[in-house]
């Protein structure tokens, strides 16, 4: 870095990026094969040669060179004569490879509760109604106490909301079965395009990011998004989930001589692609307010117009590569583009931009006061790493050496809603059994009880011997006899009475 700042292009003057305005955000842009990833890669350098970590996501594959110093070839030096770049040497830079799905680097990993309810239900594709309902049973879980780690905890916790639907509309509102349905319909979408890998422990730590080497050169993190890519609602969510950890996690730092950190946005289109207005509200306010965190964000897409004017007005260092004006359309998103400048009154930036060459941008950066520079003609620096990809051997050979492979290498699955519901499922299955087997034992004592009074009189009854016909002809003598007895002695006594009476 000179006095100036970091030489990113040369045209009629150099174009230097300020370290101080760096994080006041920028933005990349222009048509597929003008020159855009190496672009980033020379300003990922520039960052890294100065201290500041960076994040950058490698939808293609060929980011993974910066590891290497890069190759002497023709075009090279061709380039680098034609710019009078003195002292220029080609080395490589610390890099920590990452991928979801660990097959090209560390694995990425968050959990359901850190990814938080609005991101998984723009990740899950769910309407307004859905998205309250998903909002609930993230509030059910909190009550009761239970984590939210993987997807498997999310699908125990939506199933036993909605068997128990009844017991959480008064406290909670109705919860609709339709609309669980429709959520866990879409966790297994999500589930097919590698969520169940990405969600779960040990999750990224930011402070992990945030890294340099003995050197002091900065660490420049890859995801690997290749693969990723395939998935583009897994893609952003999960950029926007970091830059979202980003922001929450670091402290305030205002101004500072240099950014903490720099995060590369590729594709950033994806994004805002159908994204709610609550969401935008939110990512306009993460960038908005995360430059006090000393983090720069950069946006990379293929026209200024896939930005909301929100989020552009706040990206203030530009470099524009080449568009197309093939349709009615593209000719309007050239106008567009061309307003975002500061304009030189040397040329039209609406005709320049067409005729830029692969390599050359329209560049504008931050002055020292803050001020968007007069747009110039100018092109990039060649990169001091490898263009291209690295062998798959060197890759393994850089995820081998990390010093973060033992940490994140190992999953971990500790006791989180889905095992605190299957047991509590257990334990009333087991209490269910119990009240059965209960009511069998007393249903079985009630018969018995019964069957021991009816046997008892039967008993009573049969002990008797049948009496002989003499026996019963006595007894009915006798029976005669008494009554008459009886009623001679009544005789005699009512006799005397009356007898006296007279």
């Amino acid at each position: 870095m000179s006095d100036n700042g970091l030489l990113i292009a040369k045209g009629s003057s150099e174009q230097y990026l300020l370290p101080a305005m760096a994080n006041r955000h920028g933005l990349i842009t222009g048509a597929t094969g003008t020159g855009k990833t190496v672009t980033l890669q020379v300003i990922a350098e520039s960052f890294s040669s100065i201290g500041v970590p960076v994040f950058l996501s490698d939808i293609k594959g060929d980011l993974s060179g910066i590891c290497e110093a890069g190759e002497d070839k023709p075009k090279m030096q061709e380039r680098i004569q034609m710019l009078g770049l003195e002292n220029f040497s080609f080395q490589g830079y610390p890099v920590q490879f990452w991928d979801v799905f660990g097959e090209q680097g560390l694995p990425v990993r968050t959990t359901i509760s850190e990814m938080g309810p609005l991101l998984l239900a723009r990740l899950l594709h769910l309407n307004e109604v859905q998205s309250g309902v998903l909002n609930l049973v993230f509030r059910i879980a909190d009550d009761m106490g239970l984590l939210l780690l993987d997807i498997k905890d999310l699908k125990s916790m939506l199933a036993y909301v909605a068997e128990n639907a009844k017991e959480y509309t008064v406290e909670y509102g109705t919860v609709s079965r339709q609309s669980i349905g429709a959520i866990q319909r879409s966790l297994l979408v999500i589930e097919e395009q590698g969520g169940d890998i990405f969600f779960g422990e040990p999750a990224m730590g930011i402070k992990d990011l945030i890294k340099t080497d003995p050197h002091g050169l900065g660490t420049i993190n890859i995801l690997a998004s290749d693969k990723l890519f395939s998935a583009p609602a897994l893609y952003s969510t999960f950029l926007l989930w970091l830059l979202s950890e980003l922001f929450e996690e670091l402290p305030e730092v205002g101004d500072m001589e240099k950014p903490k950190m720099v995060f590369f946005f590729d594709e950033a289109h994806l994004l805002f692609d159908d994204a709610p207005k609550i969401l935008l509200d939110k990512i306009e306010q993460v960038v908005r307010l995360i430059r006090s965190k000393g983090v720069g964000v950069y946006f990379i897409s293929q026209n200024p117009i896939d930005i909301p004017d929100s989020v552009l007005g706040q990206l203030g260092n530009r470099v524009q590569h080449a568009l197309r004006g093939y349709t009615p359309k593209d000719q309007k998103a050239i106008r567009a583009a061309a307003e975002t400048f500061r304009q030189n009154p040397n040329y039209s930036v609406e005709q320049v931009i067409t005729e830029l060459g692969v390599g050359e941008a329209l560049v504008s950066f931050l002055d020292g006061k803050g001020r968007p520079s007069v747009v110039e003609r100018a092109f990039i620096l060649p990169p001091h790493s490898l263009i291209g990809p690295v062998s798959q051997q060197r890759r393994q050979k850089e995820y081998a050496k990390s010093p973060l492979k033992d940490q994140y290498e190992e999953t971990i699955d500790r006791d989180s809603a889905y095992e605190h519901l299957q047991k509590r499922a257990e334990q009333e299955a087991k209490r269910a059994e119990a009240l059965e087997q209960e009511e069998v034992r007393q249903e079985a004592k009630r018969a018995r009880s019964t069957s021991s009074r009816t046997n008892s009189g039967r008993r009573s009854t049969s002990g008797r011997k049948p009496a002989s016909m003499i026996e019963k002809m006595a007894k009915s003598a006798a029976d005669t006899l008494g009554r008459q007895v009886g009623r001679e002695l009544v005789r005699g006594i009512l006799g005397s009475i009356l007898r006296g009476g007279k």
